[in-house]
């Protein structure tokens, strides 16, 4: 479908304004979120999403709003596999629960920016080279079948290169700094451990994204539908995730179904030369593997799995004086000895940008 600039300008205004209101109205004193908070929250990024669906099928017809709903429902899914990642780094690094909502909105941010530069790459590739759809198709299908047949791997946020590059350019101070990411400190720039988070979080979401985005495009092809299908979905990554960020260890079948979603998909792709299928069928297809694997894992008993630990409630960690684990290749700290915690007490230091 041919799509105005003017379009593609509206809809990018409109998610920045979505993105400013959370930010600067809602979420403008740093506070932990609690599930009941995040539950209205997703009820609403949700609402928005279906409701943009409606728009596109009262504007382009029910089959341009099939192929979105498709790739919502894709990328929705698949993000949510993100939330097992996000809270094995949030522990590692003990966040403290006020700033997790903050790292998460610089994450989706850069998470959009990052998936409309793969999906330009992903529709210029197509566009020329027509085999490569057998490329996407035969990844998706390597991917699901290897993503259905091996448990989920450990996730080692210490081993992350760019949190290992980032430690070159700049020294990691040893505490938080309320919700900075980069603080002064004796004439010295320093990045924060909330920084670090965030250059993890946003590596391990672009490795999803390797995978999401040859997903939708089995669905869709149209660059509008992917891009938009993407953002909506990745808008509610944030209170989906303090929704069900608890409650992963019910999700037994997750990663199965996640997995035949993928090899679905794929073989879609493969298939579209000698069979189109109807969205209406794509769309069941997808619905009926989430549903059911979700379905599954709500009926069979939770598999024992390792507790995470969880970050100090919000009145533990209120103010900079937090601390965190120490971090891989760690910088002399600066400042001088704190007998109590065994980390550096700097002497001045201060957010940049203020006085």
């Amino acid at each position: 479908m041919t799509v105005d600039l003017w379009v593609w300008g509206a809809f990018l205004g409109l998610i920045l304004l979505l993105l400013a209101l959370d930010l600067f109205v809602f979420h403008r004193e740093a506070h932990a979120v609690s599930v009941r908070e995040a539950a209205v929250w997703s009820v609403i990024w949700i609402a928005l999403g279906l409701a943009f669906g409606a728009v596109i099928g009262l504007w382009q017809g029910a089959d341009a709003a099939g192929q979105y709903l498709a790739g919502y429902l894709i990328e929705k899914s698949l993000s949510v596999d993100n939330i097992f990642v996000f809270a094995v780094i949030f522990s590692y690094f003990a966040v403290p629960a006020a700033y997790q909502h903050r790292v998460l909105f610089w994450g989706v941010l850069g998470a959009i920016v990052f998936r409309a530069i793969f999906i330009v790459a992903g529709v210029a590739l197509l566009n020329l080279f027509h085999w490569i759809i057998y490329v996407f198709g035969a990844f998706l299908v390597f991917t699901g079948i290897r993503l259905a047949m091996h448990r989920a791997e450990e996730v080692h946020p210490e081993r992350n290169r760019a949190l290992l590059l980032l430690r070159r350019v700049l020294p990691i101070t040893p505490r938080y700094h309320g919700q900075a990411l980069l603080v002064a400190q004796d004439g010295r720039l320093l990045a924060t451990p909330l920084l670090a988070v965030l250059v993890v979080v946003e590596t391990s979401d672009i490795m999803f994204a390797i995978d999401s985005i040859p997903a939708i495009f089995a669905v869709t092809r149209d660059p509008f539908l992917v891009f938009t299908s993407n953002a909506f979905a990745i808008l509610g990554l944030r209170s989906l995730y303090f929704v069900l960020a608890g409650m992963m260890r019910r999700f037994v079948y997750l990663q199965l179904g996640l997995g035949v979603l993928l090899v679905f998909v794929g073989v879609k792709m493969l298939l579209s030369d000698i069979y189109h299928v109807p969205t209406w069928l794509s769309l069941t297809g997808i619905a009926a593997i989430i549903g059911v694997s979700v379905l599954a894992s709500l009926l069979a008993p939770p598999r024992p799995v390792a507790e995470l630990s969880t970050a100090p409630p919000a009145s533990e960690t209120d103010g900079v004086a937090s601390t965190v684990p120490p971090l891989p290749a760690q910088t002399p700290a600066v400042g001088t000895s704190d007998e109590e915690t065994g980390h550096a007490r700097p002497p001045t230091s201060r957010p940049v940008g203020e006085e």
